[in-house]
């Protein structure tokens, strides 16, 4: 892939965020089976399917790519058919409607629950620790790879590289717990029935639409305060979250593979604002002090199995600050990355 300066357009962007590698091509080639997308209208579902579409055509291979979701927001169904991924609109807490989908050997869990999950406490655990029980029952004879979340390590010193898989959890807050109740559920029947199963503990995809970068640069360019309190954060080009998370499937295992997938920096808010200022000509304004800690992971490991991401840091900030300088669209979607009390 030949990375542009600037992403110029949503089809551009579109068109990145959904081109496979060749080592997503290598594994959709030989993984069997069709593939269905659990919860595929959330901010990464339609780039994912949409390059799980891609790598299979170009590795030769027929293959259902499945789109579920409710699909409460007009547009995303009708652009996934048009890129050749087929879609069900379910409601997968509905547990008939669950069990009339069809059949995949692959399955791609993207269902959860986050923010307004303050004041929805027993739907934030339904969603995040009932329904995967559901589900592989429904998929028990299927290859799962699991989106979790990183939230599930505590606070680790910002000197120390990041929490890494073998830490011991330590969830903050109801939503971080609810998310340790979904991994420890896929391990259940992942150890009981076989289940191959990959759980990935994502920290902060950045799309230029939304991701703590763009939320950073959002405050910037409006003369808004910044909290220094979280005054560290990973993040990750969203085109390489998908491609790794695409590769999982060719290391999904009983137990399950845990695996963090976060950028190699550790980023400086402060020392990032700054950057930003400087690409938006805009001098940030910060609240607060730097805690010692903050919530980080230590992806490593991913980078063992897949290598280095495609995207640095460096250029995902340029990317989004130059987005937001010529009034490119965001979801306004917050992370609330600098939560300190687990609370969303």
């Amino acid at each position: 892939m030949a990375l542009a300066d600037t992403i110029q357009n949503i089809e551009q962007l579109e068109d990145l965020l959904s081109e496979p590698t060749p080592e997503v091509v290598l594994t959709l080639r030989h993984l069997e089976g069709d593939l269905i997308v659990l919860g595929v209208a959330g901010k990464m579902g339609p780039s994912l399917a949409r390059m799980a579409r891609r790598a299979s055509d170009l590795a030769g291979v027929r293959r259902r790519i499945i789109g579920v979701a409710r699909f409460s927001s007009a547009g995303f169904e009708a652009e996934l058919q048009r890129h050749g991924v087929e879609t069900i609109r379910c409601d997968l807490l509905d547990e008939k409607a669950l069990q009339r989908l069809p059949d995949a050997a692959n399955v791609l869990y993207l269902a959860g629950m986050k923010f307004g999950a303050t004041g929805q406490e027993s739907l934030t655990w339904a969603l995040n620790t009932h329904l995967p029980a559901l589900v592989c029952r429904k998929f028990a004879h299927s290859r799962i790879v699991a989106f979790s979340t990183g939230n599930v390590y505590g606070f680790v010193p910002a000197s120390s590289g990041g929490a890494r898989e073998t830490d011991p959890p330590a969830p903050l807050g109801e939503y971080a717990m609810s998310c340790l109740g979904r991994e420890r559920i896929f391990e259940h029947f992942s150890r009981t029935l076989g289940l191959p199963v990959a759980l990935i503990r994502l920290n902060y995809a950045c799309d230029l639409r939304y991701g703590v970068l763009v939320d950073l640069a959002r405050k910037v360019l409006l003369g808004a305060q910044v909290d220094l309190s979280m005054g560290w954060f990973n993040t990750l080009w969203q085109g390489d979250a998908n491609a790794m998370t695409l590769r999982c499937f060719a290391h999904v295992a009983s137990p399950p593979l845990t695996l963090n997938l976060t950028g190699p920096e550790c980023l400086n808010v402060r020392k990032t604002c700054q950057r930003l200022g400087q690409l938006l000509g805009r001098e940030p304004v910060f609240m607060g002090k730097e805690a010692p800690t903050a919530l980080l992971s230590n992806a490593g490991q991913a980078f063992s199995l897949f290598g280095q991401p495609r995207v640095s840091a460096d250029r995902l900030v340029a990317w989004v600050a130059a987005w937001l300088r010529q009034a490119g669209p965001t979801l306004d979607k917050p992370t609330h990355f600098e939560a300190r009390d687990g609370r969303f």
